[in-house]
């Protein structure tokens, strides 16, 4: 397991390197980069003027130079700039280069300023990835429970009433997109064209303050698509444990319907289902981006809009920089439990 673990972990930094380099790229083409100099400069900049600023702030240099500093394995730059003024990578307001550190990058938590919100974007980040845990935390006591009852359900007694009504169910609210579901939540259940003006249309007051009437709404929206989903899969996963040969001599043997399903068919049922669940939250990281903005719940998924709205490069880093990290440390946490879960799997 040991050797399992370290060979996975050895994939994700792998892994991780080449996706923070391709976003880093990506964000560092000529146009952002020129669009970012006019942003923090002026709109009516000369072509030389542009080229001139950017040097000043070390944005001309080689790619990979410019990646090394920012993950914090190569030395910051330390430019004098032509107005006189030195600056760094490292270098803060008014400091002496020479008392400057030399790495300060994302190994060091030197995220860089947010050139919009003008904060450090490490706190920018902690701060927005609090508020969308605490709306992923409430998802997945409502979603991961009653997918699994709901997928049981269906499985235990393929081509029931129940299982095609609940299948119908599945089905319908995961072909429902969020922003669908969303605005059709708010129309009923917070506008007052309807009249049921049970909840609130905006998630704003939730940050500081979380009560039924202004939460309910997008942990419902989000819930619903993920529930037909997990459900679907669970069910499929309950069918084929259900016409196992080992279940069919436990009915044999007059062992009780509720036993066979839940000291038999249960444990081995949830093997694929608790794949699915562990891949649910870095789609609810990214994916809850139509539902922040929809109920203006100024999460995770709102500041990556901000940042890519506003290409604001050293906040959209920071952005991929934990986007990466959650997906790959779901993975790893999936693999490990599958095969704890499944004793049929050996390691080589």
């Amino acid at each position: 397991m040991v050797t399992f673990i370290l060979r996975r972990f050895l994939v994700m930094v792998a892994t991780a390197l080449c996706l923070t380099f391709v976003v880093f790229f990506l964000t560092n083409l000529s146009p952002n980069l020129e669009k970012l100099a006019k942003a923090n400069g002026d709109q009516r900049m000369s072509d030389e003027e542009v080229v001139r600023w950017l040097d000043n702030r070390g944005y001309n240099q080689p790619l990979f130079v410019k990646y090394g500093e920012w993950l914090g394995v190569w030395p910051g730059y330390v430019i004098d700039g032509a107005d006189s003024v030195t600056r760094g990578r490292c270098v803060a307001p008014l400091q002496d280069p020479a008392d400057a550190p030399r790495f300060c990058g994302v190994l060091q938590g030197k995220w860089g300023l947010s050139s919009v919100f003008k904060e450090p974007v490490i706190a920018i980040v902690m701060k927005r990835l609090a508020l969308t845990g605490k709306l992923m935390g409430m998802v997945l006591l409502i979603m991961v429970p009653a997918s699994l009852i709901i997928g049981i359900l269906a499985g235990m007694r393929e081509g029931s009433r129940l299982d095609r009504s609940l299948s119908t169910v599945s089905i319908v609210t995961t072909a429902t997109p969020e922003y669908v579901s969303g605005v059709v939540l708010i129309a009923v259940f917070a506008s007052s064209a309807v009249g049921l003006k049970w909840f609130n249309g905006s998630a704003t007051s939730a940050m500081d303050d979380m009560t039924w009437v202004n939460f309910t709404l997008p942990v419902l929206t989000i819930a619903l698509y993920g529930t037909g989903y997990i459900a679907r899969m669970t069910r499929a996963s309950m069918t084929e444990v259900m016409t196992a040969q080992y279940i069919r001599t436990a009915r044999l043997k007059g062992v009780s319907f509720p036993k066979i399903v839940l000291k038999h068919a249960l444990r081995n049922a949830l093997i694929a289902p608790f794949t699915v669940i562990m891949l649910q939250f870095p789609w609810l990281l990214n994916g809850v981006v139509i539902v922040e903005t929809l109920f203006n719940y100024k999460g995770f998924g709102w500041t990556l809009v901000q940042a890519a709205g506003n290409n604001d490069i050293e906040l959209l880093l920071g952005v991929s920089v934990v986007s990466v990290f959650v997906v790959l440390l779901t993975q790893l946490i999936s693999d490990i439990g599958y095969v704890y879960l499944n004793p049929r799997i050996r390691l080589s």
